[in-house]
């Protein structure tokens, strides 16, 4: 629809968008679409892992898993990538179950991939209550493809997951499938200093990762504070929370990218800034 910029929510709105590049891309669209003028400038990037011994040696008895637990799309790309790379057919995964969690279904789907646990919560703790409710889930076992953190401290999301699928008896192999690694500030003088003047509307984290990266390239709390600080979901909210941040938006479908500009536009049409 043809509608006056003026008439949109994010009209004038300057948003800058923490996710890395492939994330960011599927998070742009959304915010131009409700009229924002978004600012790129991610705070980690993702990449393949340098060795990948351990996990080429799970992918070549892939067929010996019960479950294979994504929690990413990166991890997704990451493991067909290399899946693909080992010439090894997605139909070698045919005697396993898959779980995943929001719109990465439909990532596994183009693969040519059936997901067989999709949780009503999109998050891996939604995983963990889903799999608690099937008979003798404590006899199997689970490959969970995750990332090599560098640089930032890892998040607790991935820790807490293991946890979760060990606390229910299966057992688990933790196989790392690609880097999250920090970026270098530097590269962001520009947007540094429109934080900073108080020039960016609100900040846009995505995961737990990037508000990380992020808090070390600012010198203190007062850099962003004339900005609100917007999470995808509940888990990155709480971290943030955690390291110090007023968190003003929390999307509550945080199943899509769409929900998350949703919750923004929201937001800002009910607290109009000067």
């Amino acid at each position: 629809m043809l509608i006056p910029s003026v008439q949109l929510p994010l009209h004038r709105k300057r948003i800058l968008v923490t996710a890395p590049r492939n994330y960011a891309a599927r998070l742009l669209p959304e915010l131009i679409d409700q009229g924002a003028l978004p600012l790129l400038m991610p705070t980690i990037e993702t990449c393949v892992v340098a060795d990948s011994t351990t996990l080429d040696a799970a992918l070549t008895q892939i067929n010996t898993f019960d479950w294979i637990a994504f929690t990413s799309r990166n991890g997704i790309n990451a493991f067909f990538q290399r899946l693909e790379q080992l010439g090894i057919k997605a139909s070698a995964l045919e005697n396993c179950r898959i779980s995943a969690v929001g719109k990465d279904a439909e990532r596994l789907t183009s693969f040519g991939i059936k997901v067989d646990l999709l949780p009503q919560e999109p998050s891996p703790k939604g995983i963990i209550a889903e799999l608690a409710k099937i008979p003798d889930i404590n006899k199997q076992t689970v490959l969970v493809p995750v990332p090599e953190v560098v640089g930032i401290a890892e998040p607790n999301i991935i820790p807490n997951f293991l946890a979760g699928l060990k606390n229910l008896g299966m057992a688990v192999t933790r196989v790392p499938t690609y880097i999250t690694r920090c970026l270098d500030k530097s590269l962001y003088d520009v947007e540094l200093n429109l934080i900073r003047q108080g020039k960016i509307d609100v900040i846009a984290f995505s995961s737990t990762a990037e508000i990380s990266g992020f808090l070390q390239m600012i010198t203190s709390k007062a850099d962003y504070q004339q900005s609100i600080i917007a999470c995808f979901g509940p888990y990155t909210a709480a971290n943030a929370k955690n390291m110090g941040m007023n968190v003003s938006i929390v999307a509550k479908n945080y199943s899509s990218f769409a929900g998350f500009a949703e919750a923004i536009a929201n937001f800002m049409f009910l607290h109009p800034r000067k």
